[in-house]
């Protein structure tokens, strides 16, 4: 069954600032097996000229889609969870995340369409400190096999 089109154009805020921790990111960038001092250390992080521990740059997909999760559990969506797999990602950056931050995250639908039998749909999710300071905007493509019929 087709995705709810309505849903298009929904926005989603989170319901509490995600704090980001230096144990977060080192658990992070363990589990993309990327061992970068910058994402471990903060003496090697301030000695490449960052404030604090810096997080991988795929690090939001940790917390940019609880946002944009109220709407992904909505029955009237139409989303079957059993027949979703991942698209697409992609992160546009104002500046890194930095260990230390507290991040809102605002998620839009901003596209549903068929592509073939299957359902594609587009979350975007504008990330930003607690202060209102953009950080970054990502992008999730999430496909549902076989919905579009």
């Amino acid at each position: 069954m087709a995705l709810n089109r309505d849903f298009i154009g929904r926005s989603y805020a989170s319901s509490a600032p995600y704090e980001v921790s230096r144990v977060k990111i080192r658990e992070f960038a363990t589990a993309i097996c990327d061992d970068n001092p910058v994402f471990r250390d903060r003496k090697a992080a301030q000695a490449a000229g960052h404030p604090d521990v810096v997080a991988p740059p795929t690090f939001p997909i940790v917390f940019s889609l609880q946002s944009g999760g109220e709407a992904l559990m909505d029955p009237e969506l139409g989303l079957n969870f059993a027949m979703v797999v991942h698209g697409e990602q992609r992160f546009e950056y104002v500046r890194p995340i930095y260990a230390g931050d507290e991040l809102v995250t605002t998620a839009t639908i901003t596209d549903i369409r068929s592509a073939g039998r299957n359902e594609l749909l587009t979350i975007r999710s504008d990330i930003s400190t607690v202060a209102g300071e953009p950080v970054c905007v990502t992008y999730n493509t999430i496909v549902e096999r076989g919905g579009a019929g």
